[in-house]
């Protein structure tokens, strides 16, 4: 059985990466004053933040039109007999709603649409092993089992600087933002049953980000191999020292770091910073 991945492009995954794996990718949109962009094909993370501070408004986004999914899901199945769609979590956007309706509406494929229950470069860590599973020759159901299993230990918490990009787009309750803004504090969230939460309330983003390295610290020791993504809105040079003194102290964990793009970026804005981690399936 001949398996395709596919994801959405809240998965940051490069480009290069993406098409030496065979992985193939549905954007969603991100709307700018006044005009629609496929995130990673119309427009990049560094453009989307260099065009946003001049905006009055805030962006919007946009999920995939069923459609589009309908049309990949067709064109793979000329030469693949199934499809492991790979999405954000359900909990936040549509998307992986509309893998599932498509894979409906399409003949000669089996469609297993698969919900991250999170997003970003922590959903492409599913992508990317589903790819690598497909590659030697593991069948769908397969490959989802085995993600299930990696699931078990996904873990990502992130900080930002500013409540009110949540807050205004729905994935914060205005209450959490009006608390979080009062009291100065640099929350980290994380995802629970596929939402957005607060995890901890701490004061500082030096604080905030060390939290966050005490719970890898806790992850890891068990010395398995592990996978672990530094993720951040438009602070690449901060991620990237971060990443350095982590990768010094983890010896077994791979780490990278990724970004926060248009999408993810319009709801929780510039400066925010976070990390993911996994152990890894396979070789």
């Amino acid at each position: 059985m001949k398996t395709a991945i596919v994801t959405d492009s809240t998965a940051y995954i490069p480009k290069e990466l993406r098409e030496s794996l065979n992985i193939h990718m549905i954007p969603l949109s991100v709307i700018l004053g006044g005009e629609t962009y496929r995130e990673e094909i119309d427009i990049t993370a560094n453009e989307f933040y260099e065009e946003v501070v001049s905006q009055d408004k805030l962006p919007t986004t946009s999920q995939p039109p069923v459609g589009e999914f309908v049309e990949l899901f067709e064109k793979l199945s000329r030469d693949y007999d199934a499809v492991v769609s790979i999405h954000l979590s359900s909990g936040i956007s549509g998307t992986y709603q509309g893998a599932v309706q498509a894979g409906e509406m399409v003949d000669g494929i089996k469609v297993y649409p698969y919900d991250s229950e999170i997003s970003c470069m922590i959903q492409g860590f599913y992508a990317l092993e589903g790819a690598k599973l497909a590659r030697d020759g593991k069948g769908a159901e397969e490959i989802v089992r085995l993600l299930d299993e990696m699931k078990e230990s996904v873990r990502a918490y992130f900080m930002v600087d500013d409540l009110a990009h949540l807050q205004r787009g729905g994935r914060l309750s205005q209450a959490q933002a009006i608390i979080g803004s009062l009291l100065q504090v640099k929350p980290l969230l994380h995802f629970v049953d596929k939402v957005i939460v607060p995890f901890e309330k701490i004061r500082t983003r030096k604080k905030a980000l060390k939290r966050v390295e005490g719970l890898l610290e806790d992850a890891v020791k068990d010395g398995g191999a592990y996978q672990a993504s530094i993720i951040h809105a438009n602070r690449e040079e901060e991620a990237v020292e971060w990443m350095k003194e982590l990768a010094e102290k983890y010896p077994n964990v791979e780490f990278d770091v990724s970004y926060f793009g248009p999408v993810i970026g319009t709801h929780l804005g510039e400066g925010s910073m976070g990390m993911g981690w996994a152990k890894k399936i396979s070789g």
